[in-house]
């Protein structure tokens, strides 16, 4: 139980510093030694609440135009989720996307070091867009999310509110899909309960410290879990 009590910590402590990339965290502590059936449903558990919590905290900076679109996306994805992990090679798609996500992170990474500001095309950002909905309905992965709202927000209270926002709207669709098919069990429930204390603290944790820390600071965190994400996401499924 020991790791459990690390992973959540420090998986939401990460949550309340920079919006997202507690999955990840959670999920790299615990794989080897859990199957990921077991973790995910917790995790989600767990996530479900910090979403809610970071988007009514920031709630003034959430922006309709950035998170609607998404959430539509994020829906389609969900959706059609079950048809098309049927045909598809699900590794090699995974692959892809960590691939995609390490190079929009990396282009990120230049522009925010570089002392120019440039224009985002608005044709890379509907890709990106498209494609961050697919994979974050499809997998409940939200590291191509984040690039594009990396992207589109100015700042690190717009960029937690609306990532947050749309991912409530991802996070309902899993807790039913991971109803109608058991995966949410009593076992995870109680599991989850017991953490519940953990999640807040760390939750707590990282959003004081988002406020003691510069805000370019924390934006290259960001951008830097991104790059780990995708690197993440192509090792999983390739070893």
């Amino acid at each position: 139980m020991i790791f459990w009590i690390i992973a959540t910590l420090l998986a939401f402590y990460v949550k309340g510093l920079c919006g997202f990339a507690n999955t990840l965290v959670f999920t790299s502590i615990l794989t080897f030694g859990t199957a990921n059936i077991n973790i995910s449903p917790v995790e989600l558990i767990l996530g479900y609440p910090t979403n809610l919590i970071i988007s009514i905290k920031e709630r003034k900076a959430i922006t309709p135009r950035i998170v609607i679109p998404l959430a539509i996306m994020v829906i389609i994805g969900s959706l059609g989720g079950a048809l098309f992990l049927k045909s598809a090679d699900t590794t090699l798609i995974k692959i892809i996307f960590g691939a995609l996500v390490i190079l929009v992170g990396i282009e990120m990474l230049l522009r925010e070091l570089s002392q120019k500001k440039t224009k985002n095309s608005r044709v890379l950002l509907t890709i990106i867009g498209i494609l961050s909905g697919f994979l974050c309905g499809l997998y409940g992965v939200g590291a191509l999310l984040g690039a594009y709202i990396g992207r589109t927000t100015d700042d690190l209270k717009s960029f937690k509110a609306n990532i947050c926002t749309v991912f409530i709207i991802e996070n309902t669709f899993r807790v039913i899909l991971y109803l109608f098919y058991g995966i949410i069990t009593m076992e995870s429930l109680k599991r989850a309960l017991i953490l519940s204390p953990f999640m807040l603290i760390g939750l707590g944790a990282g959003m004081l410290s988002a406020g003691k820390i510069s805000e370019k600071i924390v934006k290259r965190i960001v951008i830097i879990l991104l790059i780990v994400s995708g690197i993440a996401l192509i090792l999983t499924n390739c070893l």
